[in-house]
């Protein structure tokens, strides 16, 4: 089956290195505190938190549960409604008699800040693979183990996600939704500026000068380090894990060079600016995107006419995002039965049908829809797999990511 090959070279490209609304649900996340005067005090919270952990059985719930998660990642409100597909919220919350918390993150380094500050009980978070690898770290400590005898639906997982190395035992994280970075872009603008997307494009309708020329004030990139600095590396010809500082310096300064072009930072509505002409490129999530196009086109009109999505030539990210319970969970049971609940079959489905994202859930495959599973926006090719990367933890050098990124930004 092709969709397990291209999910086979996911993995392999993982050992090589080593994103609605039901209306009311949005908090404001919580300030932190000093990590040096409790350090014994979030010890302690963590051995008996995981000892709440391993007592959980299969559909216990223990309390309302916290997720703190991407912004539109789940379908729920008007938005679930909008796309054809169920209200996972709404049926989590019917189903167990609980409620569902959402406050939402447009980046890991924000929601890695928050639960080091500790000050909100968040159950449950969706970190990117690279991220689980620096929580999950000992020397960090700010996930606990799960329990796998409370999520009974962990069989339904491709087993290609076994042994992974941002989570070598399996047992901090659980996948969620995969997908690529690239550009979504308006073939209009591309088209006046005779650009010639047929063959492919490039990341230098953002960096190379004359080429992105006629796109000034008309560009998005995402609000993200890794992401963005990782689209400069790429364009140069390196890797986006790099650790060498000259490497660094060289991406920061064409992405410092680019800043008169770029219109805004934003990993939230990256695909809104694309669909309302405010911008004629984006650099964001093919799932955003995708599902854009998907609720613009009507029976007069389809959207994929007017509007493209690619991974650029030069290679670019491939993802996977991953909920895991970090150690400020206060109902870590019922974020457990929300993880099984996710890996229903029918749930998984109803999932990707929403986000365009690759599901990780083999069992979900027969309630995806079939345009979906064909789409190479949503399911890469081989080719365009063999140019993609994880981003990899880099230990004490992510601070350097950080500082080029402010840098690059003014």
């Amino acid at each position: 089956m092709k969709r397990l090959l291209i999910l086979l070279a996911v993995v392999a490209m993982l050992a090589a290195a080593c994103s609605s609304s039901s209306d009311e649900t949005t908090t404001t996340a919580a300030s932190g505190g000093s990590t040096d005067e409790t350090t014994t005090t979030v010890v302690e919270a963590d051995s008996e938190l995981q000892a709440q952990v391993n007592a959980c059985q299969p559909d216990e719930t223990d309390g309302d549960l916290n997720l703190y998660n991407w912004t539109e990642y789940i379908p729920y409100g008007s938005e679930a409604e909008d796309y054809g597909v169920t209200d996972l919220v709404a049926k989590f919350e019917e189903q167990y008699g609980v409620k569902i918390i959402q406050t939402f993150y447009e980046d890991n380094e924000t929601m890695l800040a928050q639960i080091e500050a500790g000050g909100a009980p968040y159950d449950l978070i969706v970190p990117s693979d690279y991220m689980v690898s620096t929580m999950a770290d000992p020397e960090v400590g700010l996930l606990v183990k799960f329990n796998a005898d409370a999520i009974p639906n962990l069989v339904n997982l491709d087993p290609l996600f076994d042994n992974a190395p941002y989570d070598p035992t399996g047992e901090f994280s659980v996948p969620y939704q995969a997908g690529t970075s690239g550009f979504g872009f308006a073939y209009a603008a591309l088209d006046e500026a005779g650009i010639d997307y047929e063959n492919g494009i490039s990341w230098g309708l953002v960096f190379d000068p004359e080429m992105s020329a006629p796109f000034t004030g008309l560009i998005s990139m995402l609000n993200d380090e890794r992401e963005t600095l990782g689209a400069a590396l790429k364009y140069l010809g390196y890797s986006v894990n790099t650790t060498d500082q000259a490497e660094l310096d060289e991406a920061t300064a064409i992405l410092k060079a680019a800043n008169d072009r770029i219109a805004a930072y934003d990993s939230a509505a990256f695909d809104d600016l694309l669909m309302a002409g405010e911008t004629v490129i984006g650099h964001g999530w093919n799932g955003g995107f995708l599902g854009s196009y998907d609720q613009a086109s009507t029976d007069d009109y389809d959207a994929y006419e007017d509007f493209g999505y690619a991974v650029p030539q030069e290679g670019g990210i491939v993802w996977v995002d991953l909920m895991a319970v970090p150690i400020t969970a206060e109902h870590p049971c019922t974020a457990h039965t929300f993880i099984n609940f996710i890996l229903d079959a029918e749930n998984g489905g109803d999932l990707t049908n929403y986000t365009y994202y690759m599901s990780p859930n083999l069992a979900a495959y027969e309630y995806i829809d079939p345009e979906i599973l064909g789409d190479e926006m949503v399911f890469p090719s081989d080719e365009t797999m063999a140019k993609l990367e994880f981003i990899a933890d880099v230990g004490d050098f992510s601070l350097n990511y950080s500082d080029a990124f402010a840098v690059a930004k003014g």
